[in-house]
């Protein structure tokens, strides 16, 4: 009996946890999921166009240069994972420089860009809500045409490094 018992109870719990729900609360998530796509797609749209608007050709040719080596790496390494590795150290030459030339050009980005040569105020942790914010210069002394002087140099020496990693 108590095996009869105990198949009752469950019965009893099922038909009480399928009561307990409503049809109702099935609909809710959906449109919850509608609204926050919504969101998602509104929020999308005012960044694209916060950057179309805010932004200089200079950047843009930069960012469009960024998003062509992070797709020539994801190439790479999608090609490593299909053909094969067998010169194992031409791939990683490759990979390297696409790496390498990345962080070279986010640099120059960042020296580049008009923002980050205006004052910006930054406040420590524990400073106090009455003090003065110290106020610094990010890239201040350095022009453009430095940055980008910089910036080739430092890329003839990253690509003479990988040249010299393949032989």
């Amino acid at each position: 009996m108590s095996k009869q018992d105990a198949v009752k109870k469950r019965v009893a719990a099922a038909a009480a946890a399928a009561s307990g729900s409503d049809s109702t609360s099935s609909i809710r998530p959906s449109s919850t999921v509608t609204t926050t796509l919504k969101e998602l797609y509104s929020a999308i749209n005012t960044t694209i166009a916060d950057y179309t608007d805010s932004l200089t050709p200079r950047l843009k040719l930069i960012d469009s240069f960024l998003v062509f080596l992070v797709a020539l790496g994801v190439l790479q390494f999608i090609y490593v994972l299909i053909v094969g590795n067998f010169p194992f150290n031409a791939f990683l030459a490759g990979f390297i420089s696409c790496v390498g030339q990345f962080v070279l050009t986010v640099s120059l980005r960042l020296q580049i860009n008009e923002k980050n040569k205006h004052k910006h105020s930054i406040k420590k942790v524990d400073e106090d809500e009455e003090e003065e914010p110290k106020v610094s210069r990010v890239f201040k002394f350095i022009s453009p045409e430095r940055a980008f002087g910089d910036y080739i140099f430092a890329s003839l020496i990253l690509h003479y490094i990988v040249i010299h990693f393949i032989n």
